[in-house]
């Protein structure tokens, strides 16, 4: 008896890793299947090379049409299409700028020195918004 129980155990530690992993996998893809079959006309979708786009026909099984700018559709595998995107809420802007408000008046009183507390606000404009670099000139002079 005491000569079956080390195999019995590996056999477990192997067992065990294999089966639970081939389960994680079934799930993955059931719910990748689910999605894939859920998808309508109007959702907006992530496809498995980064793509954004949004939905502009699924009535076809095995492909579906994405239109990826204005008037610009293309046709896909339903494979292709990795997750279904979100609407993003937008909140009002009073509530940014309260908030922006808030962290500037809390750093002029924790700073003894103005002028710094005015350059941190300006740098923290500064991030808010995209900054666009000047184009490059490549062979003028």
């Amino acid at each position: 008896m005491e000569g079956l129980f080390l195999p019995l155990l590996l056999m477990l530690v192997v067992a065990v890793p294999l089966i639970m992993g081939t389960r994680k996998q079934k799930r993955a893809a059931q719910q990748q299947q689910e999605l894939q079959s859920s998808l309508a006309d109007g959702d907006r979708v992530m496809t498995t090379s980064g793509m954004y786009a949004t939905v502009a026909d699924a009535s076809d099984e095995t492909t579906i049409d994405l239109e990826i700018a204005d008037g610009v559709i293309t046709t896909w595998l339903r494979q292709a299409v990795r997750e279904k995107i979100e609407p993003i809420v937008e909140t009002d802007g009073e509530d940014g700028e309260d908030a922006e408000l808030t962290a500037a008046e809390a750093s002029d009183s924790d700073s003894a020195d103005g002028a710094e507390s005015d350059d941190r606000a300006e740098d923290a404009r500064s991030k808010e918004g995209a900054q666009v670099a000047p184009p490059l000139e490549h062979g003028k002079k």
